[in-house]
């Protein structure tokens, strides 16, 4: 077989016949004095400023592992007939991953973890047949959920955080082995972690369902009802559980109950939740516009002035909760300004 190096010609063979894994080799293209056969690679070139080009790579080929080397920061790959060069990032084709290049870094970021998660997933398919059928309390959970969306919806939220949790934790793995390694210390702690987040899930649930209750019941005035069912739609989403960062989601409950709170006094001192919510006013409808303006871009900084608000909400209407750090409007006023220079 001419067309082909014995070594590769014998992987091929064991991976096709015999069931042995194969890692892609890295391909070079190079000039030759004379033609390499099986007897003999062949006299390359030498001399000159020459030097040997890595062939591009494909991505077309469909991955259920970790079998294409190294995963370097740019890549260089053949699209119908052009060369591009990129951000890698694996890509999620639910049976398989891919590789494509993306000229923006954080798009390839965000597409590579979801990549990354899905092989993954591929190779844990029985630890994960079990997780899905073993969350704690996803029948409880999902009749709270039933207004944002269904117990399915739930569940692929919550095991996408417990993956997340359990397997990517930067720094990210970058090739076979790492991934590997990363393999076998996540399968340790899956399903604990996976428990956590949906107890988690489940808690912030219960409070959004009695503050939705007691918005309701409680019937208040419509710039205050306006004002909280505006913040409940805020916090709780559809996808609220993936796309609000774990850390963050640790202090929904807290968020919510001080809802409840608030709507508790709401009847006994009309006039000083009004005058609060003035003054939350102005800095909420900046941080809303702002938002529009940005049309879906990330800025990190204006999400830090996001949960600033809701402490600020705490601190306003709910202050027996307390906060982690001392917020003012004072104090927003002054971030604000900070941001917008």
């Amino acid at each position: 077989m001419s067309a082909m190096s014995d070594y590769l010609e014998n992987k091929l063979i064991d991976h096709v016949f015999r069931g042995q894994s194969y890692t892609l080799p890295v391909l070079y293209v190079g000039l030759l004095t004379s033609a390499p056969s099986d007897a003999g690679g062949g006299t390359e070139v030498s001399g000159n400023a020459y030097a040997r080009v890595k062939a591009a790579a494909s991505t077309s080929q469909a991955l259920t592992d970790w079998t294409f080397g190294e995963l370097p920061e740019l890549m260089e790959i053949q699209r119908g007939g052009h060369t591009l060069i990129g951000f890698p990032a694996l890509i999620d084709k639910g049976q398989h991953v891919e590789i494509e290049v993306f000229d923006e870094p954080d798009v390839a970021a965000a597409k590579h973890r979801a990549g990354l998660r899905r092989l993954v997933a591929l190779q844990i398919r029985e630890p994960l047949k079990y997780l899905e059928k073993n969350i704690p309390d996803l029948q409880k959970m999902a009749m709270a959920y039933m207004t944002l969306g269904t117990t399915e919806e739930l569940r692929e939220q919550i095991i996408e955080v417990a993956l997340d949790r359990a397997y990517l934790s930067d720094p990210l793995p970058t090739d076979a082995a790492s991934f590997k390694a990363r393999l076998e210390e996540g399968r340790t702690r899956l399903n604990l972690i996976a428990q956590e987040v949906a107890r988690l899930a489940g808690t912030v649930l219960t409070e959004y369902a009695a503050a939705a209750r007691k918005l309701k019941d409680a019937r208040p005035p419509k710039d205050v009802a306006d004002d909280i069912a505006a913040q409940l739609q805020r916090l709780v989403p559809k996808r609220f559980v993936v796309q609000t960062g774990y850390t963050q989601l640790q202090h929904f409950p807290r968020y919510l109950k001080a809802i409840t709170l608030r709507l508790d006094k709401l009847k006994g001192d009309p006039a000083r939740d009004a005058q609060r919510l003035a003054e939350l006013k102005p800095l909420d409808q900046r941080y809303t516009r702002r938002l529009a303006e940005l049309k879906g871009t990330h800025d990190a900084r204006l999400d830090e002035f996001r949960w600033m608000l809701e402490e600020l909400r705490v601190s306003l209407f709910a202050q027996e909760l307390r906060t982690p750090q001392p917020v003012s409007v004072k104090r927003l006023e002054k971030v604000w300004t900070q941001l917008s220079h």
